[in-house]
């Protein structure tokens, strides 16, 4: 049965982008957004209408999401800005209201993350995000990212602050990181899903340590930009990326199909 799971391609559209460059500067985007978003709206309203807020607007955009059931850009990346934005205040609720130390955090965020995906391989046979054609499929997808989020948010933070390296150091540290898995794909023959997974988690500490490094003021190691403009900027450039890939599409869906004649 497990097998025949694993060459079972599901009929229907693929629901999630192919990662292209383009997807990865609108993940990068959303990750500095979810981060300074999340700081500014404790800052404006009472954290915990802030969560609630937060949570509302994540399960809003996961059933937009669900019910499209094919890659729409505009809905599909909607859906992951409003993950990082309630993924960075859950991971902080967690650190805050419990008390758990970064690096607990970070072990049961990974090991979270390790669950879903056995759970999701032993179901489908794939990981891959070129299959997720499924509602069933998509469900595990959008739990990885998740947890993806959370996991990145404690790995940031415990980079940052439990190790006391700062918000620069640990852009640093993430950027040479990230690079590992795009070298090792491009060069050293890494297996596609494992080089993609890897980056997709280290996109986000990536992310939000740059977040947090231009947001937060000069006594906490930051430029002091400030989290409202942070956050406008990063959703001015996610929304640009964004709109440019449906431009794109649209381009190509809509380019006449030039037939050549046979040769003589």
């Amino acid at each position: 049965m497990s097998r025949r799971r694993a060459h079972t391609r599901p009929d229907g559209a693929v629901r999630v982008p192919e990662p292209t460059v383009a997807f990865w500067a609108a993940k990068a985007a959303s990750t500095a957004f979810g981060e300074a978003a999340s700081d500014f709206s404790i800052h404006v309203m009472p954290p915990v209408a802030a969560v609630l807020l937060g949570f509302v607007l994540f399960v809003g955009a996961m059933i937009w999401q669900l019910t499209r059931r094919r890659y729409v850009p505009g809905v599909y990346w909607f859906a992951v800005a409003m993950v990082g934005v309630f993924g960075t205040m859950a991971a902080d609720v967690v650190h805050v209201v419990l008390g758990l130390p970064y690096a607990v955090t970070t072990i049961a965020y990974a090991l979270a993350l390790g669950l879903i995906f056995l759970l999701w391989w032993r179901t489908e046979g794939t990981l891959s995000v070129h299959d997720v054609r499924s509602t069933r499929r998509e469900l595990f997808y959008w739990a990885a990212v998740v947890a993806t989020f959370a996991l990145g948010t404690a790995a940031g933070d415990l980079a940052a602050v439990g190790l006391g390296l700062g918000y620069l150091p640990s852009i640093l540290l993430f950027a040479a990181l990230i690079a590992i898995p795009a070298i090792g794909f491009r060069w050293l023959r890494w297996n596609g899903i494992l080089a993609f997974w890897t980056a997709y988690v280290l996109t986000r500490p990536l992310g939000a340590s740059v977040a947090d490094w231009l947001g937060k003021p000069a006594e906490n190691g930051g430029v002091g930009v400030g989290s409202d403009r942070i956050t406008l900027v990063f959703a001015v450039m996610m929304v640009l990326v964004v709109a440019l890939t449906a431009r794109s599409r649209r381009s190509r869906a809509t380019a006449p199909v030039v037939e050549e004649a046979p040769l003589r």
